[in-house]
């Protein structure tokens, strides 16, 4: 598909459809979840044990073939969270589980396919065990790129970049950027250059939004149901 045919009223609708299904079928499952999130398709969303926590207006996109999934499995003694702060986003196919503590603070990315797991879940020698367990920090606006994995007891510092595909095994220093197997930094970030963090963004939240739903109205203009269901049952080239 070239570009969204739908019909602004269609598409508004459908957003509000799923920020009703956020509310009365996610929002349960976390132990507290902010004001204004905004999930994609949330119905591939898959949160599994508790405490799972995510601030203000978060951003999840989850699609069928690339789930989100937010797992805690407590090894007891009070053991096992998920904490996501404000204006952080995850993307399709980005699985977090913890046994010990997995913290990420505000304004933070996480590319698709990202893993972060703060346990082995299985000892080398005993397989039954769930093995070592070693707290996660992500301090804020922390930028994890596509397919990293991100193991047990590190911590990666504010600003921070991990490259796609990197394994990060130990701490990452603030305002550098990480890349590799195992993920070693690679550049220093220009402490001249201001960076900038998703907070910002959300500033003026009203303004935003208005200026998306303007947005909305602009690039849908002219849609019709008509051509929006001639699209569905007939798609021709161009569409």
């Amino acid at each position: 598909m070239i570009r969204d045919h739908r019909p602004y009223f269609i598409k508004r609708s459908h957003l509000r459809f799923q920020h009703w299904y956020t509310r009365h079928f996610v929002e349960p499952q976390f132990a507290s979840l902010g004001k204004n999130p905004s999930f994609i398709k949330p119905w591939h969303i898959e949160i599994f044990g508790s405490p799972i926590e995510m601030g203000n207006y978060g951003t999840i996109f989850a699609i069928s073939d690339a789930k989100v999934r937010l797992s805690v499995w407590s090894t007891g003694k009070g053991k096992g969270r998920i904490r996501i702060g404000h204006c952080c986003m995850l993307c399709p196919g980005v699985r977090i589980g913890s046994a010990a503590e997995v913290i990420i603070e505000d304004s933070c990315m996480i590319a698709s396919h990202t893993y972060i797991t703060d346990c082995d879940w299985h000892d080398i020698y005993d397989r039954v065990s769930t093995g070592k367990s070693d707290p996660i920090w992500i301090e804020p606006n922390v930028w994890i790129g596509d397919s990293a994995i991100i193991c047990k007891g590190v911590r990666l510092g504010a600003n921070s970049v991990v490259g796609a595909g990197a394994v990060v095994v130990d701490d990452v220093p603030a305002n550098t950027i990480a890349a590799g197997n195992p993920a070693r930094v690679v550049k220093q970030l220009d402490p001249n250059k201001a960076v900038t963090a998703r907070k910002e963004w959300y500033a003026d939240p009203a303004t935003l939004f208005s200026d998306i739903a303007r947005l909305d109205k602009e690039m849908l203009r002219g849609n019709t149901v008509r051509h929006w269901i001639r699209h569905l049952l007939f798609p021709s080239r161009g569409d």
